[in-house]
């Protein structure tokens, strides 16, 4: 009686332990046919060797909302602001004078000039003599640049007839292929301070250098990349 059992037992539990295991063999089967087709799929990631391969952003071209001065012979552009309440604003061959209405005022001018094998501190130098005879030089700009690249700036007090109060100028210059690009602000002096300025202390001491670094970031030579 015993031995009828254990026949019955062993064609009951046979056929489902094959079942269960033909079953977990498919499901492999089908597991590894998915990583397959998934693995065709999917592009490979180069490997950079970084430095020096570090590549690139994968972005576009810059979105820029400001207008954009081109020289009639396309050795550089430089972004200026919108005509509008807050600037006047005038172009000639050589780039933009931009007149702010709002606050103390001020002007701004960006433009390029030969270099004629100058450097940049030359290019600054012969722009005062010409511009500011009379002004006297507050301190030169540490590490200034125009267009992100390596030039010299300085900033200087003056006086004019018609105004009472001191004046203070920005000239900020850099060269490259021989052609300097030059930017200028002007406007009243005034002492930053708390409640006065940008916020931190500032030698500045004028509100449109609080605008100018915008467009003075924006000069490009002609052959430079996008940004």
């Amino acid at each position: 009686m015993s031995t009828n059992a254990a026949s019955v037992r062993r064609r009951i539990l046979n056929p489902r332990y094959f079942l269960i295991l033909g079953l977990w063999l498919l499901g492999l089967v089908v597991a590894l046919v998915v990583l397959a087709v998934v693995d065709t799929r999917v592009t490979d990631t180069p490997v950079y060797v970084c430095p020096p391969d570090c590549g690139r952003p994968p972005t576009g071209f810059p979105v820029s909302g400001l207008p954009r001065f081109e020289a009639p012979d396309g050795s550089f552009s430089v972004g200026y602001p919108a005509t509008g309440p807050d600037f006047t604003v005038t172009t000639d061959d050589s780039g933009v004078t931009a007149r702010w209405n709002e606050a103390d005022g001020g002007t701004m001018r960006f433009f390029g000039t030969p270099a004629v094998g100058r450097s940049a501190t030359e290019v600054v130098g012969d722009y005062m003599a010409q511009t500011f005879p009379d002004a006297a030089v507050a301190y030169e700009i540490p590490n200034a640049t125009a267009g992100y690249h390596p030039g010299y700036g300085v900033v200087a007090d003056f006086v004019t007839e018609k105004r009472a109060e001191p004046l203070r100028v920005i000239v900020i210059a850099a060269v490259k292929n021989d052609l300097a690009l030059v930017a200028v602000g002007e406007g009243p002096f005034l002492q930053f301070g708390p409640g006065v300025g940008p916020g931190p202390p500032s030698p500045a001491n004028v509100q449109i250098a609080q605008l100018m670094g915008r467009y003075l970031d924006s000069f490009s030579w002609r052959g430079d990349e996008p940004r």
